[in-house]
């Protein structure tokens, strides 16, 4: 007689955010997002929660916004509520949604976020070269699909082994030296053109191809999505290190975004801290 199958383990999210201005700049250009949603509606997520990934979608991003006068912060604010008004439209249950046509839609969502910066830009003075970066995660059952333009980052980290990947590529000169070896961590934190973006969404770029992966998502993974103004403070060890924490030791986005401003703190930060459980 055979045994039944055993059902799968139901997976749960737990998510902190923060975001602050840092200790120079007057005004805060980052932004972040948490979306439950489903074919049929979107529900904003508060900066901290938990819920279960079952029949709900789940999308988390971080924007950094360029610009001037108050521009940046129009760019990031308009990137992520592009999000939460395209991606629910491209819902399908977990059963039928396949890495192609997550990726797809991903790389559609990216290019109308950028036609639409770049509209905005063309059309007001007050609004011209107004960029933003993107990184955006999103959570189905066992699988974080994600898409990336700019020199915010997306990292995954496995409780389970102890190991931190960069899941994206910072788009500028200093990143691309990095990940050819030419240069170390430390020089590409202090090189002078670190910030110095080759891709971003909107100004006076004409077309933008995102970056766009996926990776499986198992119990005690943990994924960090940030601003470029947290990893100008922290190395990736020290990453490591405080994620390694958990939830369970207080809020995660709070203990990254302090350490950075302890050791930083020149530009914007945006930490959010999503733990599958």
């Amino acid at each position: 007689m055979k045994k039944p199958l055993r059902a799968l383990a139901v997976q749960r999210l737990v998510w902190h955010g923060r975001t602050d201005r840092g200790r120079v700049r007057p005004n805060n250009e980052d932004a972040f997002l948490g979306l439950k949603f489903d074919a049929r509606e979107a529900q904003l997520l508060g900066k901290l929660g938990e819920a279960e990934l079952v029949d709900d979608n789940f999308a988390f991003a971080v924007s950094d916004g360029m610009g001037g006068a108050r521009a940046g912060e129009f760019a990031s604010r308009i990137a992520l509520d592009k999000i939460t008004k395209l991606l629910p439209h491209s819902f399908q249950p977990a059963k039928r949604q396949t890495a192609a046509a997550a990726e797809r839609v991903l790389t559609e969502l990216f290019r109308q976020v950028h036609r639409a910066l770049k509209y905005l830009g063309d059309c007001y003075d007050e609004c011209g070269q107004m960029e933003a970066t993107l990184s955006l995660c999103w959570f189905t059952p066992g699988r974080m699909f994600f898409g990336h333009v700019g020199d915010s980052r997306i990292y995954h980290f496995s409780k389970a082994t102890g190991g931190i990947k960069q899941l994206t590529q910072d788009d500028t000169y200093v990143g691309w030296l990095l990940r050819e070896g030419r240069i170390s961590e430390w020089e590409a934190r202090t090189h002078p053109r670190r910030n110095v973006l080759q891709k971003a969404l909107g100004g006076g770029n004409q077309f933008v191809n995102p970056q766009v992966g996926s990776v499986a998502c198992a119990a005690r993974d943990v994924f960090l999505l940030c601003t470029d103004g947290l990893t100008e403070g922290l190395y990736t060890h020290t990453l490591s290190d405080l994620l390694r924490m958990g939830a369970a030791d207080g809020n995660p986005a709070d203990r990254l975004v302090a350490a950075a401003l302890a050791q930083d703190g020149r530009d914007n930060l945006t930490a959010l801290v999503i733990e599958v459980r």
